[in-house]
């Protein structure tokens, strides 16, 4: 069946954090979030949402360049076309349009939860996933003292979750990371996140990162940069995990050759979509390369596109899909997504499409603009 956009609406809501989310970039106390809600010919209606931060610190894109991008290029190109399945959606929009990645991807990845429901499949299905549970970790933001990242980490271990993510940055790092390890003991599931915060003049610092048997150290080096990548892991025996260079199957593709990192991070928004994450996690695989599914601090209908891809058989490491309650006080997806005591999230299975209700009477008292596309 065809894929026919009849109308997209893109709604800009604001979303207040529990508490302040601090990466070496900044600290976040309020999340704008663009959703779209996106109709086809058929009658048919779903929802998607746009990754992009407030400021450009994660990438180049916002939610202001993603709004402009999806309103003056992307959905002239889609409303009243038809368009075979998504990976022609795709190549569309990638037509004559350089990077705006997760622009496309609040699109594409919404036209496979239409694809989804034109078929009566569950999304994860649709894709090729074979988990029904996911094992997820949580991120803990750069906090003031080594004592206050234990008292967190603690307590998220506590809570059920095996994996903890530990964001790091020049002087906060070394002492933190070994205050948490000695209070969890060597069995536990550590990881640290530089977001990029390092440089090769760090190498010899970034080195002593080894003593903590850490699971992996993610994108020590800049957002842009491979082969240096590559240098630091010769040195490193922790494995490096690309995240923010990773922003297509050709850069997956150079991670492999050079050997610049041993583990994939993939955020479907960042890549452009589920085409590139389906590809990257194919090549991955191919390349016993294991990946996990990152978070960008998503409402719960994100959330949804994560799971999703986070059942692929080749997701074997935990992933940032912490439930609702981690993050916000109240989420616009009813039921919220919650965890069980193992700390396992459970993959929607029971209807078509994304599997989750989004509360619309709530998105629109968070609604702060709104505009229509015919």
């Amino acid at each position: 069946m065809t894929i026919r956009l009849k109308k997209l609406i893109i709604r800009e809501i604001k979303l207040t954090l529990r508490e302040p989310f601090t990466i070496s970039s900044g600290t976040m106390i309020q999340r704008r979030i663009l959703l779209l809600e996106l109709f086809d010919a058929a009658g048919v209606s779903t929802w998607s949402e746009c990754v992009a931060d407030n400021a450009p610190n994660y990438s180049p894109e916002t939610v202001d360049t993603a709004r402009t991008i999806i309103s003056k290029w992307i959905a002239p190109r889609l409303l009243g076309y038809e368009f075979e399945d998504p990976a022609a959606i795709q190549r569309e929009i990638n037509r004559d349009i350089r990077g705006h990645n997760m622009a496309k991807a609040a699109v594409e990845m919404g036209c496979w939860s239409l694809e989804a429901l034109h078929q009566g499949k569950p999304l994860a299905d649709l894709l090729g996933g074979t988990q029904s549970k996911i094992v997820t970790g949580i991120s803990i933001g750069i906090q003031a003292n080594p004592a206050a990242l234990v008292d967190r980490a603690r307590a998220a271990f506590a809570e059920g979750y095996p994996k903890i993510k530990i964001k790091i940055k020049p002087g906060k790092d070394l002492a933190y990371l070994g205050a948490v390890r000695e209070e969890l003991g060597p069995g536990a599931q550590l990881m640290a996140d530089a977001n990029n915060a390092y440089t090769t003049a760090d190498f010899d610092h970034l080195c002593k990162i080894d003593e903590f048997g850490l699971l992996m150290l993610e994108q020590p080096l800049d957002w842009e940069d491979v082969f240096r990548h590559a240098t630091l892991q010769k040195r490193m025996k922790t494995p490096i995990c690309l995240d923010e260079s990773i922003t297509g199957l050709d850069r997956a593709e150079d991670m492999i050759q050079l050997a610049a990192g041993k583990i994939i991070n993939i955020k479907p928004g960042r890549v452009g979509g589920f085409c590139q994450s389906l590809a990257i996690h194919d090549l991955a695989r191919t390349n016993g390369i294991p990946v996990w599914c990152g978070g960008m601090l998503e409402s719960g209908i994100g959330r949804a596109y994560n799971v999703a891809l986070a059942s692929l058989p080749n997701f074997t490491l935990p992933g940032d899909l912490s439930p609702s309650a981690r993050y916000w006080k109240r989420d616009v997806v009813d039921p919220e997504w919650t965890m069980d005591a193992q700390g396992l999230v459970t993959v929607p299975r029971d209807q078509p499409g994304l599997g989750i209700n989004p509360d619309r009477d709530f998105i629109e008292k968070l609604t702060v603009r709104t505009e229509i596309f015919k």
